[in-house]
C-alpha cells in the first residue's frame, strides 16, 4: 500500500491536494517492475529479480553525493527504452503516476539522442513518447481526473547535437513538445557550448529551461541566463552562492544579493529545486548533507520563485507528493506555502497565459477545498 502523507496541523491529504511538475526525467520515472518485464523482452541483465529489490537498488547506488556516479544508473534505464513500445509503455506509465500523484499539469523530460540504439530516428522516438503520453492521459481522466502533459526534448550537454534537437523540438512543438533543456554532467559543459542552439530557439520563440546550479556553481548559471536565455533553472540551487549573509539574530537572517542572485530573483526566474536529488547528488554540500540543510527555505524567504519538484521518482524512491511532505517536514510549512510553490510552478509553465492562469484557478480551487 502507498505511504499516506498528511500536513501536519491541517491534516489535509497532500495526495490529492492539485500540483504541478516541471522537473520530472522520463528515464528517471520507471516502475522497476516495468523495468524488468523490458528488460527481459530485449534479454538485458537486470541487477535484481525483483521490483522491490530493483527499486532499493537504484536508490543505493543513487545516494553516492556525486551527479556523475548517479547519472550511472540511468545507463540501465535508457537500454531498456530504445524501441517504440518500449517508449510509449513507459510514457503511457509515467503520465498514470502523475494523475496518482494529483498531477494536474507536468513537463517530462528526456533526451531523444539517447534513444535510438535499435533503429528509431529522432523523429519516431519523439511521436513513440507522445503516443504514450496520450494514452496515459486517457487512462488518468478515465478515472475522472484532470490533468495535462507536455514533452521537455532536451540535448546533452556533453554531446554535440545540441542544434539538431533544438530542431527537432521546434518541429514538434504543434505535437506535444512545449521546451527544450540541456542535462547530463554539468562542469565543465557550460551551455555556452550550445550558443548556436539556443540563437535559435531565441529566433523560434521556444522557451528554454537549462540545468545550472546542481553540479556547477555560479558561473554555469550565468551562462544559462545569458548564452541559454533560460526562463527557468533546472535546480538552480546553486544559487545560493550569491548570497551573502550579513548578520544573524535570534528572529532574522539579513542577507545580501549578488548581481546573479538579483537578477534571478528580480526577474522571477523559476528554481525547479528537486529537495531529495539534490541531498543525494551533493548539490547541497556546501551547506550540510540533509534535507534540512538546503538552501531551499532561505530562497524562499528571501522571494524567489522556487518550485518543487521530483528529479526522478525512481532514483529518488520519491513523489511529488513525498518531496512536499519532506519539505513540510524540515522546515514546518504549511498549507498556505504548498499553495505558493504550486502557484509559482503555474506561472512558470511552458503553457501561454491564459493556460497558465487557469491552471492557478484550479490549484486555488483545489487548495481551497482542503
Amino acid at each position: 500500500m502507498p505511504t499516506e502523507y498528511r500536513l501536519e496541523g491541517d491534516g489535509a491529504d497532500i495526495q490529492t491536494l492539485p500540483k504541478i511538475s516541471l522537473h520530472d526525467h522520463l528515464d528517471g520515472g520507471l516502475r522497476p517492475q516495468t523495468l524488468i518485464e523490458l528488460a527481459d523482452e530485449l534479454g538485458l541483465e537486470v541487477p535484481a529479480a525483483d521490483a522491490e529489490a530493483l527499486g532499493a537498488w537504484f536508490t543505493e547506488q543513487s545516494n553516492s553525493g556525486s551527479l556523475v556516479e548517479y547519472l550511472k544508473t540511468f545507463d540501465l534505464t535508457t537500454a531498456v527504452m530504445q524501441t517504440r513500445a518500449g517508449l510509449s509503455r513507459v510514457a503511457r506509465e509515467f503520465v498514470q503516476d502523475l494523475g496518482a500523484d494529483g498531477v494536474i499539469y507536468g513537463e517530462i523530460r528526456w533526451a531523444p539522442e539517447q534513444h535510438l540504439t535499435r533503429g528509431l530516428s529522432l523523429d519516431e522516438a519523439v511521436e513513440a513518447v507522445q503516443a504514450g503520453i496520450e494514452q496515459g492521459l486517457d487512462d488518468v481522466q478515465a478515472l475522472g481526473r484532470r490533468i495535462r502533459v507536455g514533452q521537455l526534448v532536451t540535448a546533452m550537454r556533453h554531446n554535440d547535437r545540441g542544434l539538431e534537437i533544438a530542431e527537432l523540438a521546434v518541429r514538434h512543438r504543434e505535437r506535444g513538445v512545449v521546451g527544450f533543456d540541456i542535462a547530463g554532467p554539468e562542469a565543465g559543459f557550460l551551455p555556452s557550448r550550445h550558443r548556436t542552439a539556443f540563437d535559435y530557439l531565441a529566433g523560434q520563440f521556444m522557451p528554454v529551461t537549462i540545468h545550472a546550479g546542481e553540479a556547477d556553481g555560479l558561473e554555469s548559471i550565468r551562462s544559462a541566463l545569458l548564452d541559454g536565455r533560460a526562463l527557468r533553472l533546472g535546480h538552480g540551487v546553486r544559487i545560493a552562492e550569491d548570497l551573502v549573509i550579513e548578520r544573524q539574530d535570534d528572529e532574522n537572517t539579513y542577507v545580501s544579493l549578488g548581481p546573479i542572485a538579483q537578477w534571478v530573483r528580480d526577474r522571477e526566474v523559476a528554481l525547479e529545486t528537486s529537495p531529495s536529488s539534490n541531498v543525494q547528488t551533493g548539490a547541497i554540500a556546501a551547506w550540510g548533507d540533509e534535507l534540512v540543510d538546503h538552501p531551499f527555505d532561505l530562497l524562499y524567504q528571501l522571494g524567489f520563485r522556487v518550485t518543487v519538484n521530483v528529479d526522478n521518482r525512481l532514483q529518488s524512491g520519491t513523489s511529488l507528493t513525498r518531496e512536499l511532505a519532506l519539505l513540510g517536514d524540515a522546515f514546518g510549512y504549511d498549507l498556505d506555502d504548498f499553495e505558493t510553490f504550486q502557484l509559482n510552478a503555474a506561472a512558470s509553465a511552458f503553457l501561454p497565459l491564459d493556460d497558465r492562469e487557469e491552471l492557478a484557478e484550479l490549484i486555488q480551487d483545489g487548495f481551497d477545498e482542503a
